[in-house]
């Protein structure tokens, strides 16, 4: 996802002295490229091992939780990638990230959105029903449509520039069993531990039709929700 980020950063386009938070920082290798332009980059995450890495990098990150942030008009600039998608509360972080701009300042986002991942989610959802269980309810992911997002942001003061889903099929580095065990667990730990890799192959063997290559090459059906906003400036 950080290599995939650099159209993103051109989108924030960082300026010397600018303040800039990275919501959901990940390891930081974004929040890096940020204050390699001079920029003052607070980076937050959820996660404290993403947050150790990200210090190791020598970045002032903390672990926040980005559904209560309490930053108060302090940065010129919000920045997520790749994150808020795994924020189940929406209009609790727009209201956090609006809290914690400055007036007339940016917000540059990208995240899951429309039918993100719809593929392999259906077969999952699919495989949890055939147990007995709702499969639904154990989805973790918000992929919004533009129309909804705009209409969240514009709720909260924000002034849309740009917002559009981009359809992003991607690659994966190796088989997609490995995707499933890090960023599916949410669906595989319904069951217990002995029954997972079950659910697992046949998971893999349904989305292989669509997501697979007859080089055997794995891909994501990603399609990715990017928006450029801003606060209105006070009188």
């Amino acid at each position: 996802m950080a290599e995939l980020g650099a159209p993103l950063l051109a989108l924030l386009a960082p300026r010397a002295g600018e303040r800039i938070l990275d919501l959901g920082c990940g390891d930081g290798t974004l929040s890096l490229r940020i204050a390699e332009s001079g920029a003052s980059v607070v980076a937050v995450d959820a996660a404290p091992d993403m947050v150790a890495a990200a210090r190791a990098r020598g970045l002032d990150a903390h672990v926040v939780d980005g559904e209560v942030l309490t930053f108060d008009g302090e940065f010129d600039a919000v920045f997520s990638n790749a994150a808020l998608h795994w924020m189940g509360r929406p209009d609790a972080v727009i209201a956090g990230m609006a809290r914690a701009l400055k007036p007339g300042g940016r917000l540059i986002l990208e995240f899951g959105g429309g039918d993100n991942v719809a593929t392999v989610k259906a077969a999952l959802i699919d495989g949890l029903n055939r147990r007995g269980l709702d499969g639904k309810s154990f989805d973790p992911w918000y992929f919004p449509d533009d129309a909804e997002y705009r209409a969240r942001l514009e709720a909260r003061g924000f002034t849309v520039d740009s917002i559009a889903l981009i359809p992003r099929p991607t690659p994966l580095p190796g088989p997609i069993d490995d995707w499933l065990d890090t960023f599916c667990e949410s669906f595989l730990f319904a069951l217990p531990e002995g029954d997972r890799a079950a659910l697992t192959a046949e998971v893999v063997e349904a989305v292989r039709p669509r997501l697979c290559d007859a080089a055997g090459i794995w891909s994501v059906d990603y399609v990715r929700l990017r928006v450029a906003a801003h606060l209105a400036e006070r009188p």
